[in-house]
């Protein structure tokens, strides 16, 4: 049982280079240059959380641009908002990415699957909309990245929409499948 659960808190780190893992710092997309600004963003428990914002180099006519908010899976990282970014940019939408507390390079140790996650999207959206330079703010998430999407624009309106991929609904029914899926030593019994 010791197994599962802390595979459910401390999942395999991913582990990557922002420098080779990323998006380059500058790059092109249908004829327009774009840039990653790598920043950190503190979480309310203290956490350091390692973050990207994908964004045009020159804003076109300087105007606040919409942002969505990349959040990744269980034990993913920020890497993942990279197909994001490649679809979203050339409509002048901005990407916002995180590896939230526990995840790939920033600070924390456990991983709650949404609860903790959610105070950590929290801060983002406050460090977007101190910025200035966002209008809308929207969330794509996947898993756990959905499950948090869902539980932060619970608690806040003002979110423009969401994409959700693969949120799960019942932690037993999660635990259930990382049983059959990962082939824990475990009788099923247990898990519910």
């Amino acid at each position: 049982m010791e197994q599962l659960i802390n595979f459910i808190i401390r999942p395999p780190r991913a582990e990557y280079n922002p420098k080779n893992d990323l998006l380059d710092e500058e790059f092109m997309l249908k004829g327009k240059w774009y840039q990653r600004k790598d920043l950190e963003v503190v979480n309310s428990r203290g956490d350091k959380l390692q973050c990207s914002h994908y964004m045009p180099i020159v804003r076109p006519n300087g105007n606040p641009l919409p942002c969505v908010v990349y959040c990744h899976g269980n034990s993913g990282c920020r890497t993942e908002a990279s197909e994001a970014a490649i679809i979203l940019l050339p409509s002048n939408i901005t990407v916002f990415t995180l590896d939230f507390s526990g995840s790939g390079i920033s600070g924390g140790e456990h991983v709650t699957l949404g609860w903790n996650e959610k105070d950590d999207l929290k801060a983002v959206v406050n460090y977007l909309r101190a910025d200035g330079n966002i209008s809308l703010i929207g969330l794509w998430g996947r898993s756990m990245g959905a499950v948090t999407s869902l539980m932060y624009g619970a608690e806040d309106p003002s979110i423009a929409g969401m994409v959700l991929d693969s949120p799960f609904s019942d932690l037993v029914d999660l635990m259930m499948e990382l049983v059959d899926t990962y082939k824990f030593r475990l009788p099923k019994f247990t898990v519910s």
